[in-house]
């Protein structure tokens, strides 16, 4: 059985709590893709945006939702620009 679900919203509103909540209750990975871009980074999202600029996040976020995505089983709690 493959569950891939992917929680998308405005930013705070409880997208990583609910996602880490329900990857315990089903049993499977969770991955928060600013938490996985700010340790691949070794910053915060912040200050990529102000290093960088918005379109280097997007760059990052989109690679990281491609990998998460070839995955069988998952919850990934998405940023709140995720779907732009």
């Amino acid at each position: 059985m493959n569950n891939k679900i992917y929680l998308i919203g405005s930013m705070g509103s409880g997208k990583s709590s609910i996602g880490k909540l329900l990857a315990k209750k089903l049993n499977i990975p969770h991955y928060d893709l600013d938490k996985t871009i700010e340790t691949s980074e070794k910053m915060t999202i912040e200050k990529i945006f102000n290093t960088f600029d918005e379109k280097y996040f997007r760059k990052l976020e989109s690679a990281a939702l491609e990998k998460y995505s070839k995955f069988d089983k998952f919850v990934v709690s998405t940023g709140g620009g995720c779907i732009l």
